[in-house]
């Protein structure tokens, strides 16, 4: 696959310094010729960049390529809104759902403006307008606080959308958003429960484990399996290896939670909604409406059809322009 060459050559770089130093500026030169592609072109380019396999835009039948389509595609606002970590909270407060928003502590516009002073012991900082820029603020650890200023100022300078083309980051208002930080006790790592729904209606349970490192950024050693709605392990990969389905036994209220992210997924042809279970307690993580952008690989490649026929794009769900 293209992106496992392209890992290849990165780790090979790293081993020089004048290697990694012309790794980054052909990744730099690439990142300009592509921002000139329009988005059909980019696209194209980039699903292959990732996945070594060719998209269908004419006639999308699979699920990555209808995920595609709809990025380029859709522009409906409550997308852009439903993305932004900070805007969503007041969406899911509309439909009733109040009671499951994590705590926050602040919502700042420059990270510089954070009085660290005035918060927990501990708390997660975040950006609302893109993925993985996060890190844990734990009081009795060290922690950079000029480093986390540059490193936040840099991203919250970035338009996410830039990355792979999803519409729904463009407009979005660059802040920066400080929550409790959920711990499990019974369980190692904190478990994500992440529903997918298909015009509303749930058909599948991606359950996520050691998606975080210890100081709060992305773990790139996160496992996943697949369920049905009944939790009946299915024998589907998405990118990330198994994990012992023993670890994790279905929630007393898993039901609940399917007509919790049914109810948020209603308005949206496909949609992703992502909820932790801590004890019985149900707790809303986010809304994803383009699961690794279109580029995840799901095996055996019959499941990539039948995600697929399950997005309908005749839906008047869908706003064109």
């Amino acid at each position: 696959m293209g992106n496992n060459i392209k890992n290849k050559v990165k780790s090979f770089s790293s081993k020089s310094p004048i290697l990694s130093k012309g790794y980054r500026i052909l990744v730099k030169l690439k990142s300009n010729m592509l921002t000139m592609l329009s988005d059909e072109q980019f696209t194209k380019i980039k699903h292959y960049d990732y996945t070594g396999r060719m998209l269908n835009l004419n006639i999308p039948q699979g699920f990555n390529e209808k995920l595609w389509w709809l990025k380029i595609n859709n522009r409906d606002p409550l997308l852009t809104r439903c993305t932004d970590k900070v805007e969503v909270r007041n969406y899911v407060a509309e439909k009733g759902y109040k009671n499951i928003l994590v705590n926050t502590y602040g919502v700042y516009d420059d990270p510089s403006e954070i009085d660290f002073d005035t918060l927990p012991e501990k708390a997660f900082i975040k950006t609302n307008h893109g993925s993985g820029t996060n890190i844990l603020w734990d009081r009795h650890k060290p922690f950079d606080k000029k480093q986390f200023i540059n490193n936040f100022k840099v991203s919250l300078n970035k338009n996410y959308y830039m990355n792979l083309r999803e519409w729904n980051y463009k407009d979005i208002k660059p802040q920066i958003i400080i929550e409790e930080v959920l711990v499990d006790l019974d369980n190692v790592s904190l478990i994500d429960y992440r529903f997918f729904c298909f015009d509303g209606k749930c058909k599948l349970v991606f359950v996520d484990t050691e998606t975080v490192s210890a100081d709060g950024t992305h773990s790139p050693h996160a496992k996943r399996n697949i369920y049905d709605t009944d939790f009946n392990l299915l024998n589907v990969k998405a990118t990330r290896e198994h994990f012992d389905d023993h670890l994790v036994k279905k929630p007393n209220n898993f039901e609940e939670m399917i007509k919790i992210a049914e109810d948020l997924a209603k308005p949206f042809v496909f949609s992703r909604i992502d909820l932790y279970n801590i004890r019985g307690k149900i707790y809303f993580g986010e809304i994803t409406f383009y699961p690794g952008s279109g580029n995840q690989i799901l095996e055996p490649e019959e499941w990539e059809q039948k995600l697929g026929s399950w997005i309908d794009l005749d839906s008047d769900k869908i706003i064109t322009e």
